[in-house]
């Protein structure tokens, strides 16, 4: 077994190491050792709870007028802070109940098992409690779209957009408006569709989430300023939330590093964009996490193709399924919701050359890039005029994704 120091631990979970030997001093830890005055630490152990929120819950407390929101059951994988290749032991440390269910659905979606995250997100659905049933509608609506099960999507879809204006009512408490925001706009922006709007103004609500759903939420916004064409922004928003991270958030990460690399393709700063991809790659394949790249692989640039597919073969192989599939459900939704036409009968090479030529690449620079010749850039570009019915490079642009 691997161990770690205090301080180490201490980093890793964003909080004091006196704090840290604390919990070892009480036995919270299972498997710590002491070497002297000194601990060493399971790596991949998860944070204990506050021993200091456990004394005032033992406290007499006055009833609470109305519900508040302690995102525990809130997308619990995507905001842990754990090390890379421990996921499914940190999903396994969960006793059976709503969080473990939860976080078994995000690692079988994350880890490009459609079927079963949404076998296990499904039951929660009608769940009383809201963490609960938003993070189902998160994982259900994509997982459905993976699976082409485009009602099934749209009605956990609905669920995820309605939440802004139904947990949004009179007296509802800030925590709660701020899970439902984010929830909004995670799948608001996946698919490109225009930002929910709620019912009532709502307040600067990021700080309210805990710090790795806060990160995801920054990957959200950054999103949103590549589909405006505000590329330097939506990456200085990718440098500002590793800047403010407290600690390491995998999930996060991955989409963080996968944002950049989309605008960083379209400002054509390939080098920095291939270095984001080699990282969020680096993070990803200890556990498997392959979905995000299937999910942003029209977006990359052919970035896959030129860093992935020669070292990975069979990774690139899954990524690619990954792509049909979930891209063949997103347009679904997508087009007739936005009245546009994005492309849906390229092959992932001709959607990745028309990418770039859309973006005035020319053809050697596409070939160089994606490591083959001009004459197959020429034979993909000739591929896809015929399939889209244009006959020129700045025809492209409108069956693009932006």
């Amino acid at each position: 077994m691997r161990y770690i120091t205090a301080d180490e631990a201490a980093r890793r979970w964003g909080v004091t190491t006196r704090l840290v030997q604390r919990y070892c001093k009480q036995g919270r830890i299972a498997g710590v050792e002491r070497l002297g005055s000194s601990w060493r630490i399971p790596e991949g152990t998860v944070k204990p709870d506050d021993p200091r929120r456990q004394e005032h819950a033992s406290a007499p407390q006055a009833p609470s007028p109305r519900p508040t929101s302690s995102f525990q059951n809130l997308m619990p994988l995507m905001g842990t802070a754990y090390v890379p290749g421990t996921a499914e032991a940190f999903v396994a440390s969960f006793a059976n109940g709503t969080r473990a269910s939860v976080s078994q659905a995000e690692l079988a979606y994350f880890s490009g098992n459609a079927e079963r995250a949404r076998d296990l997100a499904a039951p929660l659905l009608k769940s009383d409690d809201a963490e609960t049933r938003l993070s189902a509608c998160l994982i259900c609506a994509f997982s459905n779209l993976t699976l082409g099960r485009i009602n099934d999507a749209r009605f956990a879809l609905d669920g995820a957009l309605g939440s802004m204006n139904s947990e949004m009512g009179g007296g509802t408490p800030p925590e709660v408006a701020a899970m439902a925001v984010f929830i909004g706009n995670a799948a608001s922006a996946l698919l490109h569709l225009p930002a929910p709007k709620p019912a009532q103004p709502a307040p600067d609500l990021l700080p309210l989430l805990p710090p790795g759903l806060r990160l995801f939420a920054c990957y959200v916004h950054a999103h949103r300023l590549y589909l405006e064409g505000a590329y330097e922004q939506s990456y200085g928003i990718v440098l500002g939330a590793f800047a403010m991270a407290d600690a390491f958030y995998p999930i996060p990460a991955i989409y963080l590093h996968l944002a950049a690399v989309m605008s960083l393709m379209a400002l054509r700063r390939t080098d920095e964009a291939r270095r984001h991809v080699l990282a969020a790659w680096d993070i990803a394949r200890p556990d498997g996490l392959i979905q995000p790249f299937g999910e942003h692989h029209g977006l990359l640039g052919g970035m896959l193709e030129a860093e992935i597919k020669p070292a990975w073969p069979d990774d690139f192989k899954r990524m690619i399924d990954i792509t049909y599939r979930f891209s063949a459900g997103w347009r679904r939704v997508h087009n007739p919701s936005t009245a546009d036409d994005v492309a849906d009968n390229l092959t992932t090479t001709e959607f990745a050359v028309c990418m770039l030529a859309s973006r005035d690449w020319s053809n050697a620079e596409i070939a160089e890039h994606m490591g083959f010749s001009v004459n197959r850039v020429k034979e993909c570009l000739s591929n896809a005029f015929r399939k889209l019915g244009v006959s020129s490079r700045k025809d492209l642009a409108q069956f693009m994704l932006a």
